[in-house]
């Protein structure tokens, strides 16, 4: 099972990691954007359950 997993990493190609690089890149930017247009309303969330607690 091991070797498996092995080979899936080992047998890529440049062209496959740098679709994996770019996959990861374009979530990074969605979840900047989502935290930057939600920031307000998650800090509220939580300043509302501290101030429960």
């Amino acid at each position: 099972m091991l070797e498996l997993f092995k080979g899936l990493f080992i047998e890529e190609e440049g062209q496959g990691m740098t679709e994996y690089g770019l996959i990861l890149g374009l979530i990074a930017v969605g979840v900047i954007v989502a935290l930057g247009l939600l920031g307000d309303q998650i800090r509220g969330f939580f300043e509302d359950i501290t101030n429960q607690l």
